[in-house]
Protein backbone atom coordinates (compact mmCIF):
# COMPACT_ATOMS: atom_id res chain seq x y z
CA UNK A 1 0.00 0.00 0.00
CA UNK A 2 2.92 2.34 1.24
CA UNK A 3 5.23 1.26 -1.71
CA UNK A 4 2.24 1.93 -4.22
CA UNK A 5 1.42 5.65 -2.89
CA UNK A 6 5.17 6.49 -3.55
CA UNK A 7 5.04 5.69 -7.17
CA UNK A 8 1.95 7.55 -7.38
CA UNK A 9 3.08 10.70 -5.92
CA UNK A 10 6.40 10.16 -7.88
CA UNK A 11 4.59 9.60 -11.34
CA UNK A 12 2.38 13.05 -10.47
CA UNK A 13 5.37 14.63 -9.60
CA UNK A 14 7.37 14.08 -13.25
CA UNK A 15 3.80 14.61 -15.03
CA UNK A 16 3.31 17.73 -13.27
CA UNK A 17 7.13 18.82 -14.41
CA UNK A 18 5.94 17.72 -17.84
CA UNK A 19 3.26 20.30 -18.10
CA UNK A 20 5.63 22.78 -16.42
CA UNK A 21 8.46 22.27 -19.24
CA UNK A 22 5.56 23.51 -22.18
CA UNK A 23 5.15 26.38 -19.90
CA UNK A 24 7.99 27.35 -20.13
CA UNK A 25 8.93 27.01 -23.78
CA UNK A 26 5.60 28.99 -24.33
CA UNK A 27 7.43 31.83 -22.41
CA UNK A 28 10.46 31.21 -23.97
CA UNK A 29 9.33 31.23 -27.91
CA UNK A 30 6.41 33.27 -27.52
CA UNK A 31 7.96 36.26 -24.92
CA UNK A 32 11.86 35.71 -25.11
CA UNK A 33 12.69 35.78 -28.93
CA UNK A 34 11.36 32.82 -30.46
CA UNK A 35 13.97 30.49 -28.64
CA UNK A 36 13.57 27.42 -26.65
CA UNK A 37 15.34 27.19 -22.70
CA UNK A 38 13.47 23.36 -21.96
CA UNK A 39 13.69 22.03 -25.46
CA UNK A 40 17.92 21.61 -26.40
CA UNK A 41 15.92 19.87 -29.42
CA UNK A 42 14.12 22.72 -30.96
CA UNK A 43 16.74 25.92 -29.82
CA UNK A 44 19.39 23.84 -32.23
CA UNK A 45 17.30 24.10 -35.24
CA UNK A 46 16.40 27.26 -34.57
CA UNK A 47 20.36 28.43 -34.07
CA UNK A 48 20.70 27.16 -37.57
CA UNK A 49 17.81 28.84 -38.80
CA UNK A 50 19.14 31.84 -37.09
CA UNK A 51 22.95 31.65 -38.28
CA UNK A 52 21.48 31.04 -42.11
CA UNK A 53 20.11 35.02 -41.33
CA UNK A 54 16.26 33.34 -41.34
CA UNK A 55 14.48 37.17 -40.01
CA UNK A 56 13.17 37.57 -36.52
CA UNK A 57 15.32 34.79 -35.06
CA UNK A 58 18.67 35.46 -32.80
CA UNK A 59 21.50 33.48 -33.14
CA UNK A 60 23.01 35.01 -29.75
CA UNK A 61 19.60 34.25 -27.81
CA UNK A 62 19.80 30.66 -28.80
CA UNK A 63 23.23 30.70 -27.76
CA UNK A 64 22.77 32.13 -24.29
CA UNK A 65 20.10 29.47 -23.44
CA UNK A 66 22.36 26.28 -24.88
CA UNK A 67 24.52 27.56 -22.84
CA UNK A 68 22.79 27.75 -19.55
CA UNK A 69 20.90 24.89 -20.03
CA UNK A 70 24.39 23.24 -20.26
CA UNK A 71 25.55 24.73 -17.23
CA UNK A 72 22.17 23.46 -15.65
CA UNK A 73 23.12 20.19 -16.48
CA UNK A 74 26.18 20.16 -15.38
CA UNK A 75 24.87 21.67 -12.04
CA UNK A 76 22.53 18.30 -12.24
CA UNK A 77 24.79 15.71 -12.51
CA UNK A 78 27.38 17.64 -10.17
CA UNK A 79 24.52 17.53 -7.26
CA UNK A 80 23.73 14.24 -8.38
CA UNK A 81 27.31 12.69 -7.86
CA UNK A 82 28.45 14.43 -4.70
CA UNK A 83 25.10 13.99 -2.90
CA UNK A 84 23.39 11.31 -4.05
CA UNK A 85 26.72 8.99 -2.05
CA UNK A 86 25.34 10.33 1.23
CA UNK A 87 21.18 10.68 0.72
CA UNK A 88 19.07 9.97 -2.20
CA UNK A 89 16.62 11.82 -1.11
CA UNK A 90 18.60 15.16 -0.19
CA UNK A 91 20.06 15.11 -3.67
CA UNK A 92 16.65 15.20 -5.17
CA UNK A 93 15.37 17.57 -2.47
CA UNK A 94 18.43 19.93 -3.36
CA UNK A 95 17.74 19.37 -6.86
CA UNK A 96 14.25 20.44 -7.53
CA UNK A 97 15.13 23.30 -4.90
CA UNK A 98 17.29 24.60 -7.13
CA UNK A 99 15.55 24.55 -9.65
CA UNK A 100 12.75 26.27 -7.41
CA UNK A 101 15.19 29.56 -6.80
CA UNK A 102 16.08 29.66 -10.52
CA UNK A 103 12.71 29.58 -11.27
CA UNK A 104 11.48 32.29 -8.45
CA UNK A 105 14.69 34.46 -9.78
CA UNK A 106 13.27 34.18 -13.50
CA UNK A 107 9.59 35.92 -12.14
CA UNK A 108 11.57 38.33 -9.75
CA UNK A 109 13.36 39.34 -13.05
CA UNK A 110 10.55 39.17 -14.79
CA UNK A 111 8.70 41.90 -12.64
CA UNK A 112 11.75 43.65 -11.61
CA UNK A 113 12.06 47.06 -13.35
CA UNK A 114 15.28 47.49 -15.35
CA UNK A 115 17.11 50.33 -18.19
CA UNK A 116 16.81 47.64 -20.60
CA UNK A 117 14.01 45.41 -21.96
CA UNK A 118 17.09 42.96 -23.34
CA UNK A 119 17.79 42.74 -20.18
CA UNK A 120 15.31 41.65 -18.38
CA UNK A 121 14.71 38.99 -21.42
CA UNK A 122 18.62 37.51 -20.95
CA UNK A 123 18.34 37.32 -17.36
CA UNK A 124 15.17 35.33 -17.78
CA UNK A 125 16.22 33.27 -20.82
CA UNK A 126 19.58 32.68 -18.74
CA UNK A 127 17.20 31.89 -15.42
CA UNK A 128 14.74 29.43 -16.98
CA UNK A 129 17.51 27.97 -18.87
CA UNK A 130 19.22 27.08 -15.46
CA UNK A 131 16.29 25.67 -14.04
CA UNK A 132 15.04 23.55 -16.88
CA UNK A 133 18.70 21.91 -17.61
CA UNK A 134 19.30 20.99 -13.87
CA UNK A 135 16.10 19.87 -13.75
CA UNK A 136 16.67 17.30 -17.03
CA UNK A 137 19.81 16.42 -15.54
CA UNK A 138 17.84 15.08 -12.12
CA UNK A 139 15.29 13.12 -14.26
CA UNK A 140 17.40 11.38 -16.48
CA UNK A 141 19.58 10.16 -12.91
CA UNK A 142 15.77 9.08 -11.87
CA UNK A 143 15.96 7.54 -15.15
CA UNK A 144 11.97 6.35 -14.66
CA UNK A 145 11.31 5.20 -19.07
CA UNK A 146 9.07 7.58 -20.77
CA UNK A 147 9.04 10.29 -18.73
CA UNK A 148 12.53 12.43 -19.41
CA UNK A 149 9.70 15.46 -18.66
CA UNK A 150 11.25 17.26 -21.31
CA UNK A 151 11.71 15.95 -25.08
CA UNK A 152 8.39 13.80 -26.60
CA UNK A 153 10.42 12.77 -29.87
CA UNK A 154 11.36 9.83 -28.50
CA UNK A 155 7.74 9.01 -26.20
CA UNK A 156 6.16 9.44 -29.46
CA UNK A 157 7.94 7.31 -31.24
CA UNK A 158 7.67 4.41 -28.30
CA UNK A 159 3.83 5.41 -28.64
CA UNK A 160 3.56 4.33 -32.39
CA UNK A 161 6.66 2.01 -32.57
CA UNK A 162 5.51 -0.45 -30.20
CA UNK A 163 1.70 0.06 -30.70
CA UNK A 164 -0.55 -2.94 -30.87
CA UNK A 165 -0.90 -1.93 -34.71
CA UNK A 166 2.65 -2.09 -34.81
CA UNK A 167 2.79 -5.72 -33.66
CA UNK A 168 4.47 -4.57 -30.04
CA UNK A 169 2.58 -5.05 -26.83
CA UNK A 170 1.55 -1.21 -26.15
CA UNK A 171 4.04 -1.20 -22.83
CA UNK A 172 3.34 2.17 -20.82
CA UNK A 173 1.20 3.70 -23.47
CA UNK A 174 -1.01 5.62 -20.85
CA UNK A 175 2.20 7.33 -19.33
CA UNK A 176 3.40 8.33 -22.43
CA UNK A 177 -0.39 9.61 -23.43
CA UNK A 178 -0.31 11.11 -20.99
CA UNK A 179 3.25 12.99 -21.36
CA UNK A 180 1.99 14.11 -24.27
CA UNK A 181 -1.57 15.54 -23.42
CA UNK A 182 0.38 17.22 -20.16
CA UNK A 183 2.89 18.96 -22.63
CA UNK A 184 0.26 20.21 -24.80
CA UNK A 185 -1.55 21.46 -22.24
CA UNK A 186 1.13 23.49 -20.62
CA UNK A 187 1.94 25.31 -23.45
CA UNK A 188 -1.33 26.24 -24.32
CA UNK A 189 -1.93 27.35 -20.21
CA UNK A 190 1.36 28.89 -21.02
CA UNK A 191 0.32 30.98 -24.24
CA UNK A 192 -2.56 32.53 -22.44
CA UNK A 193 -0.89 33.38 -18.93
CA UNK A 194 1.13 35.62 -21.38
CA UNK A 195 -1.66 37.56 -22.74
CA UNK A 196 -1.67 39.17 -19.00
CA UNK A 197 1.83 38.94 -18.42
CA UNK A 198 5.50 37.26 -18.21
CA UNK A 199 5.36 36.74 -14.50
CA UNK A 200 1.95 34.66 -14.41
CA UNK A 201 3.37 31.84 -16.52
CA UNK A 202 6.80 31.93 -14.61
CA UNK A 203 5.00 31.83 -11.13
CA UNK A 204 2.86 29.03 -12.09
CA UNK A 205 6.29 27.19 -12.98
CA UNK A 206 7.96 28.26 -9.23
CA UNK A 207 5.39 27.56 -7.77
CA UNK A 208 4.70 23.61 -9.96
CA UNK A 209 8.88 23.12 -8.32
CA UNK A 210 8.10 24.25 -4.88
CA UNK A 211 5.34 21.75 -5.19
CA UNK A 212 8.48 18.94 -6.01
CA UNK A 213 9.82 19.66 -2.97
CA UNK A 214 7.60 19.86 -0.54
CA UNK A 215 6.17 16.02 -2.16
CA UNK A 216 10.00 14.93 -1.61
CA UNK A 217 10.18 16.56 2.06
CA UNK A 218 6.82 15.26 2.99
CA UNK A 219 8.05 11.52 1.86
CA UNK A 220 11.83 10.69 2.49
CA UNK A 221 11.28 7.24 0.16
CA UNK A 222 10.78 9.01 -2.84
CA UNK A 223 14.26 9.72 -2.85
CA UNK A 224 15.33 6.87 -0.86
CA UNK A 225 15.50 3.92 -3.72
CA UNK A 226 13.02 1.77 -1.84
CA UNK A 227 9.51 2.26 -3.88
CA UNK A 228 9.28 -1.07 -6.40
CA UNK A 229 8.67 1.77 -8.77
CA UNK A 230 12.72 2.51 -8.26
CA UNK A 231 13.51 -1.19 -8.46
CA UNK A 232 12.14 -1.51 -11.78
CA UNK A 233 13.63 1.23 -13.42
CA UNK A 234 17.01 -0.54 -14.36
CA UNK A 235 14.32 -3.56 -16.08
CA UNK A 236 12.39 -1.25 -18.04
CA UNK A 237 15.64 0.73 -19.36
Amino acid sequence: MQEARQERILLLLLYLFTAVTGLIDAVSYIALGHIFTANMTGNIVLLGFALAGVPGLSALRSLTAFTAFFVGALIGGRLAAKVTPLSSHRWKMTAFGCEALFLLAATLASIVPVLFDSTRMYAVIVLTALAMGLRNATVRKIALPDLTTTVLTLTITGLAADSSLAGGGDPRWQRRVMSILLMFAGAVVGALLLRHSLALPLGLATASAVCGVAAFYGNPRLGSGETRIAGKVGNDA
